[in-house]
C-alpha cells in the first residue's frame, strides 16, 4: 500500500524532527571553537544564495525584510508577515535559521513570548530579541528584560524547543542617553545570562579594547555586527568574538544594485547589461 504522504500528523512529526535537528546544529555551531560567521537574509532567495555560498547558518535581518516589503524598520511590518517570511526561509534552506524579532513586536511580555513561540513553530532554530522597545524611548529596565528572557526560555522549553538559541541583543551602544555604554553592557550581559539567554549581541560595539573586554567578561558568547572598519572575521576571532553578522549591509548592497541597474536600463535604452557578468 502506498504511504499516505498527506497525513497531517506525519507532516507535523517530520517538521518537529527537522526543527529539533536544526536547533541542535545551531547550538553546536556556537559551541565549536572559533567564530560563527552568520549570513543575514531577508527572503528565501537571499537565504538560498547564502547557503549555496557555504554559510553554515542564517539570521534574518528585520531591516532588510522591512525594506524589501516597502516598509520601514522598527516593527512596522505586521508580525504575521514576518513569521511567514521566517517560515518560507526555514523551509527553503537546510541550514539553521535565527529570526530577528526586534523587541518582540508587542508591549506585554505574554504577547512577546507568544511571538517567540510562533517563529519557533515556523522552523527557526534561534532568535534575536533586543532591549530597546519601539513603544517608548530608551532601553527596557535591565531587570524587566531579564524577566522577559526567563519567560522566553521557560516557554520555549515547555513547548518542546529545548536548546533553542536565544540571542539577547542590547542596544547600549546605539541608544542615545546611555552614559557609559561599556559598563551598562557588562551589567546587562550578566543579568541576561542569569535570565536564560544563550548569547549576547552588542551592535555598535566597535573599539578593539572594549570588544576584547566584553568578550572576556561575558559568560555568554559575544556577537558583534559588521560596521565600516569592523569587517575581519579573523581579527574579531582574535579579540574573542564568537559570532559575527552583517545585519542589513548585504540587503542594502543588493537593493542598491537593483536601483543602479534599473537606472542603467532606462538610461541606455538597451537590455544588454542584463546578460553581462552574470557570474564571477
Amino acid at each position: 500500500m502506498k504511504p499516505n504522504t498527506d497525513n497531517p500528523l506525519s507532516s507535523h512529526s517530520r517538521t518537529a524532527s527537522r526543527s529539533a535537528s536544526s536547533i541542535a546544529e545551531f547550538r553546536r555551531l556556537h559551541e565549536e571553537e572559533g567564530l560563527l560567521f552568520l549570513g543575514n537574509a531577508w527572503d528565501p532567495a537571499s537565504a538560498a544564495a547564502l547557503e549555496k555560498a557555504g554559510f553554515a547558518a542564517i539570521g534574518t535581518t528585520s531591516y532588510g525584510i522591512a525594506q524589501a516589503s516597502g516598509m520601514r524598520d522598527g516593527e512596522e511590518i505586521p508580525f504575521d508577515r514576518l513569521a511567514a517570511i521566517v517560515r518560507d526561509i526555514a523551509a527553503r534552506v537546510n541550514i539553521p535559521v535565527s529570526a530577528d524579532i526586534e523587541a518582540g513586536y508587542a508591549s506585554k511580555h505574554a504577547d512577546i513570548v507568544d511571538n517567540a513561540l510562533r517563529v519557533a513553530d515556523a522552523g527557526a532554530a534561534g532568535l534575536n530579541i533586543e532591549d530597546s522597545p519601539k513603544d517608548r524611548h530608551g532601553l527596557r529596565d535591565v531587570s524587566e528584560q531579564a524577566r522577559l528572557l526567563a519567560l522566553l526560555r521557560n516557554a520555549l522549553d515547555a513547548r518542546g524547543f529545548g536548546g533553542f538559541f536565544v540571542n539577547a541583543r542590547t542596544d547600549t551602544y546605539l541608544m542615545p542617553g546611555v552614559s557609559d555604554p561599556f559598563e551598562e553592557t557588562l551589567l546587562r550581559v550578566r543579568a541576561y545570562a542569569d535570565g536564560g539567554a544563550d548569547g549576547i549581541f552588542v551592535p555598535g560595539l566597535s573599539a578593539d579594547a572594549e570588544i576584547a573586554a566584553v568578550a572576556s567578561a561575558s559568560p555568554l558568547p559575544l556577537n558583534v555586527m559588521s560596521l565600516p572598519g569592523l569587517t575581519s572575521v579573523s581579527h574579531l576571532q582574535m579579540l574573542g568574538v564568537r559570532r559575527f553578522s552583517f545585519g542589513n549591509a548585504f540587503s542594502d548592497l543588493a537593493l542598491a544594485f537593483l536601483a543602479r541597474s534599473a537606472k542603467r536600463l532606462l538610461r541606455d535604452q538597451d537590455t544588454q547589461s542584463l546578460y553581462a557578468a552574470r557570474s564571477e
